[in-house]
């Protein structure tokens, strides 16, 4: 590592690095082909599952090739009026001549009176070709010379995936833009200087850039699918980590400058101090990420291939392009704080803060700890009432068309209308099969469809609302009666929009079983490896995991008591353990090593102090703005992105607010020596130096605490 931080720090070899990574980083992006990533989130299901089976059958179907518009026309719940009826017959006729089959474009006027609805045919593929330009038609016709008050909404497969794609529509450039605003300020605020911040900024911003070109122009040849919902996601990261990063090695950088004259001798040391937490912080959380290639679900594979790739090369960008960038602006980047060589006589400068509260918890460590616990414990009653699952209207912010209409539905007609539930049943079996289902509680109607290669398709209409979970256990009930019946019958398979929804779920449930053990490991070998410990790992990853299910607590009583939030989406959970206990242990990482270093010098207690004294502020810091990195996620009108942004930010903020402030302290000192066990290094006696550790002010001076 010395030899590879002497090479980034040199008076003419930081000038070649810097070079270097230009070109390479301008022939990457001119090299690798750019590729638009997919604006519609796909389900991802594993071929294995029983609506994933249903679907591949139903490819080979004479209608395979074709989805629906539903049209739904009313007045905000009065009646319609006899010259609504007629305008809404008017417009049938106009849709009837963009529809595949004219004759089944009828309007249908529900039983109260207060809804009317034409369902649409349509070509499936030229649908996919043009979501959006279909979905503008198709509103354009319905809506034409209305009545007023008369108000006409799309809803059904066509309106959904056009909402779902409008909702990420230009998701990239507001995530980013509002990301950058958000990631400068806080510099400017940490940094306290009106220049410093622009190299991390733009080494991580291009960090960035890059990620989303590797990531999208690997994608095809891996065989993943990027949505716009994983890019923004991969933005997030990038950027809080990259930005993390670069906070640690700046702090490291400056506390050096200010006892060696040389800048390249301190950058030097300061690569080769804060270097292997940096890349051991890295490597967990791109080894975690790594960890959902072993999901079942697509979704969760793409976001954890395209997360790692983005954290690598955020960890490559701060340890190669940011020394040798900081290093060849000189020391006046920090003005107005220049660190001066002299600044670092300051024995005795008093105790700041981070001191004092050290020695405050080292006094008083099982009341800390305790007091800590209890604190947690607090935000974990908030788990009551957590469930997983969000109906098809609940997974927007806002109301846009489709929601509305299917609320009208709801009330109007069928609210399980729109949704289609199919069934697949051997030809032989299609009378058995249609009395089966008729007698499920929760089915409204069966029709029989169209044959195919020994299956006949049954359409089947439920009474519930869309992926709602009384839709859920209709499908349940269905397969499990058809599991348990005689003949030809039990070999029917159950598939459709609410059976797809609810093998989702089942299969995000079973990555969250598989994956949350494997990562426990992973962190556990590397916490381990790299602070020489067994027992370390073990209080540390507890204090992780306490962070994670606190604020999962937090975040299951906001959704539910303040944004009216009835569920969690399916893979927020993963996606939170995944970000929380990675990122979690970035901090456990940054502080822990500190005092392992601290340690060999002053022992056990006073390194825990001088540690906590010389990362605290940086590590606040860098939690700040993680937290409020993740919270840009809210930006977008999408639940499951705003769920994953709040659980994550109360998490990071909880983290190193408390646990790696207070509580990872007092577990120190309750320990002792033992916490390094089977470390046989004596600790250094209590009554060693306990002067003010090594340039604190100026630790503190860069941090603004």
């Amino acid at each position: 590592m010395t030899t590879i931080a002497r090479f980034l720090s040199g008076r003419i070899t930081a000038w070649i690095t810097l070079a270097a990574s230009v070109v390479v980083v301008g022939l990457l992006f001119a090299v690798i082909p750019s590729s638009e990533s997919d604006a519609f989130p796909s389900a991802g299901l594993p071929d294995t599952a029983e609506s994933a089976r249903v679907s591949a059958l139903l490819e080979e179907f004479p209608s395979a090739d074709a989805t629906v518009g539903i049209l739904v026309w009313s007045r905000e719940g009065a009646d319609l009026t006899d010259d609504d009826l007629a305008a809404i017959t008017e417009r049938a006729s106009a849709l009837a001549t963009v529809s595949t089959a004219p004759q089944a474009v009828s309007p249908q006027v529900s039983d109260d009176g207060a809804a009317a609805l034409v369902v649409v045919p349509l070509d499936a593929a030229d649908v996919e070709d043009d979501v959006a330009g279909t979905a503008t038609e198709l509103r354009e016709l319905a809506s034409d010379d209305l009545p007023s008050g008369l108000d006409a909404r799309l809803t059904g497969p066509v309106g959904f995936q056009d909402d779902v794609a409008g909702a990420f529509a230009g998701a990239d450039v507001r995530l980013l833009l509002i990301t950058v605003i958000v990631v400068a300020v806080l510099l400017i605020v940490t940094y306290r200087s009106p220049v410093l911040w622009i190299v991390p900024l733009a080494v991580v911003g291009t960090a960035d850039g890059l990620a989303r070109v590797v990531v999208t122009g690997l994608a095809d040849a891996v065989g993943v699918t990027i949505d716009a919902s994983i890019g923004g996601i991969l933005s997030v990261l990038v950027f809080g980590a990259g930005t993390n990063y670069a906070l640690l090695l700046v702090a490291r950088y400056r506390e050096e400058l200010l006892v060696q004259e040389d800048r390249h001798a301190a950058m030097t040391t300061a690569v080769r101090s804060a270097g292997p937490a940096i890349a051991a912080s890295g490597g967990t959380v791109a080894l975690s990420l790594l960890t959902l290639l072993f999901a079942s679900l697509s979704g969760n594979q793409a976001l954890g291939f395209a997360c790692a790739v983005g954290v690598v090369i955020a960890i490559l960008f701060a340890l190669i392009v940011l020394p040798a960038a900081l290093v060849v602006c000189g020391r006046g980047l920090f003005w107005p704080f220049i660190p001066r060589v002299a600044h670092g006589a300051h024995a005795e400068r008093k105790p700041g803060f981070w001191t004092r509260l050290g020695r405050g918890v080292s006094r008083r460590p099982a009341v800390v700890a305790v007091s800590a616990v209890v604190g947690i414990g607090v935000l974990l009653l908030g788990l009551g009432g957590y469930t997983v699952g969000l109906s098809q209207t609940d997974q927007f912010l806002g109301s846009p068309d489709s929601v509305l209409a299917q609320e009208t539905i709801d009330e109007s007609f069928s609210a399980g209308l729109t949704s289609s539930t199919t069934i697949l049943t051997p030809d032989d079996a299609v009378d058995d099969t249609v009395a089966l289902v008729e007698g499920v509680d929760g089915v409204d109607t069966v029709q029989t469809g169209e044959s195919n290669d020994g299956f006949t398709a049954l359409s089947v209409t439920l009474d519930a609302e869309p992926e709602s979970a009384a839709a859920f256990d209709t499908i349940r009930s269905l397969r499990s009666d058809i599991a348990e019946a005689d003949g030809d019958v039990a070999s029917a398979l159950v598939g459709g929009s609410d059976a797809t929804a609810l093998d989702t779920n089942d299969a995000a449930a079973a990555d969250l079983r598989l994956i949350v053990p494997i990562i426990l490991a992973i962190v556990f070998v590397i916490l381990a490896l790299l602070l020489r410990s067994l027992v370390a790992p073990v209080l540390l990853i507890l204090s992780v995991l306490a962070t994670f299910f606190a604020s999962l607590g937090a975040g299951n009583w906001i959704f539910l008591n303040l944004l009216g939030f009835p569920a969690f989406d399916a893979n927020v959970t993963l996606y939170a353990f995944l970000f929380l206990v990675a990122l979690g242990v970035d901090y456990n990482i940054f502080l822990t090593t500190r005092a392992r270093e601290e340690r060999a010098r002053f022992g056990t207690r006073e390194g825990m102090i001088r540690a906590l004294s010389s990362t605290g502020g940086v590590i606040t810091s860098a939690g700040i703005l993680l937290a409020a990195v993740f919270a840009v996620l809210g930006v977008l009108p999408v639940v499951a992105l705003t769920q994953v942004g709040i659980i994550v930010c109360i998490g990071v903020l909880l983290d190193t607010l408390v646990v790696r402030t207070v509580l990872v302290p007092a577990l120190v000192f309750l320990t002792g020596d033992a916490f390094w066990w089977p470390s046989t290094r004596r600790s250094v006696g209590a009554h060693g130096d306990v002067s003010t550790p090594r340039n604190e002010h100026e630790t503190r001076e860069l941090s603004g605490s």
